[in-house]
């Protein structure tokens, strides 16, 4: 069969490769010049540090297929990703932990006490938390809250915490012991080379074509038998219910000569910082030793038609848009919606890769006994 594929990014690069394996064409249509999407990684020529252009990607997962998939194409080397915070003028450790709580509060608390100490801090009042801001006020009370989650919040989403939804917080935000590792994944680490080598090499088949620069419009689907979508899903119906809505990123460089931070990444809590955080990227390569840095400023800002959409807001009037969609979507023969735009949603590269390789395996066993593919894969909450 011939499959046509929207996306040189993780969905579009995994699902290519499963179809050409089993002997199938596949063509890959990416409107970038530059495979991998947002985890597209270049070394910067001044400094000779690999930059993930898109912000910063950190691989993490208890996928243990998925792990040895990605070490299949790529040697992952070690990496723990330990975030820093400036809040109030101080640098504290997130995620909030042992050594957050004591140094914010100037304790030598230990862990149970520490638990005890929180309890009393947070608001028993609240028993069923409707937003984010009383989840957090519930959990961790109003200090930890100000300090470390309500300036972001805002910067990061552009909204009022107490239009979030609680379910952002789905887990306690606090650690009572002193790890400080910002995932708790069994895998963890970066690419050796960059992840644009990695999904380089996943692309790499004699069945395999690559048109970069490259747009794909719904108008030629017909030329192909199946096409896997991983665009935006509200573009492949040409917007003409409306634009689902996104945060989108700026990124502003500068250099330095040395260590600038000392870290991979920094947030920034206060509300009156306008930058949500600072990434100095040669330490996403530890393994590596450059004399020159180059750091980014993020900024969060709502996503206009021209940019790059990052985070799906999913607040209730997308959420309404989106059933709209998704209801046209599962009633579309020959096409297959895919991936973090396609199924708005924001989505780690490990689940990416998961729901790619079950896709691809569900579409060849489809068509083994002469059935279609699968349409379409979302969840609504």
């Amino acid at each position: 069969m011939k499959f046509a594929i929207v996306g040189a990014g993780l969905s579009g690069a995994v699902i290519g490769r499963e179809l050409a394996e089993a002997g199938h064409s596949v063509t890959i249509f990416e409107s970038r010049a530059t495979i991998a999407g947002n985890c597209h990684t270049e070394r910067d020529a001044e400094s000779g540090v690999m930059v993930h252009v898109y912000g910063p990607h950190i691989f993490h997962t208890d996928d243990e297929e998925v792990w040895h998939y990605v070490n299949g194409y790529q040697r992952f080397m070690p990496y723990q990703n330990r975030v820093k915070t400036t809040s109030r003028g101080a640098v504290y450790s997130l995620p909030v932990n042992l050594h957050t709580i004591n140094q914010f509060f100037g304790k030598t608390m230990r862990p149970d006490e520490a638990r005890t100490f929180i309890e009393s801090k947070s608001d028993q009042t609240i028993t069923e938390p409707a937003n984010f801001e009383e989840q957090a006020l519930r959990f961790i009370g109003k200090e930890l809250y100000q300090a470390f989650f309500e300036g972001y919040t805002r910067k990061q989403w552009g909204l009022d915490p107490k239009s979030l939804p609680a379910s952002i917080l789905k887990r306690l935000p606090v650690r009572f012991n002193y790890d400080d590792n910002y995932f708790f994944h069994r895998f963890q680490g970066m690419p050796e080379n960059g992840y644009t080598a990695m999904i380089g090499a996943i692309l790499d088949h004699r069945c395999i074509s690559v048109r970069l620069g490259t747009r794909f419009t719904p108008a030629e689907a017909s030329a192909w038998d199946h096409v896997f979508w991983s665009g935006p899903l509200d573009a492949w119906f040409g917007f003409d219910l409306g634009r689902l809505g996104y945060r989108t990123l700026d990124f502003e460089m500068f250099r330095h000569n040395g260590d600038w931070q000392g870290c991979a990444v920094m947030n920034y809590g206060d509300a009156d910082v306008p930058w949500t955080r600072i990434t100095e990227h040669k330490h996403f390569s530890p393994w590596e030793h450059h004399d020159g840095s180059i750091l980014y400023k993020e900024y969060s800002r709502a996503c206009e038609p021209s940019d790059i959409p990052y985070y799906p807001i999913r607040q209730i009037n997308e959420k309404a848009l989106l059933a709209k969609y998704v209801a046209r979507a599962k009633n579309l023969a020959g096409v297959t919606f895919v991936g973090r735009l396609a199924t708005y949603r924001y989505l780690d590269m490990d689940v990416t890769i998961r729901e790619a390789l079950d896709v691809a395996r569900a579409t060849l066993s489809a068509i083994a006994v002469d059935q279609r593919p699968p349409p379409f894969h979302v969840q609504m909450d």
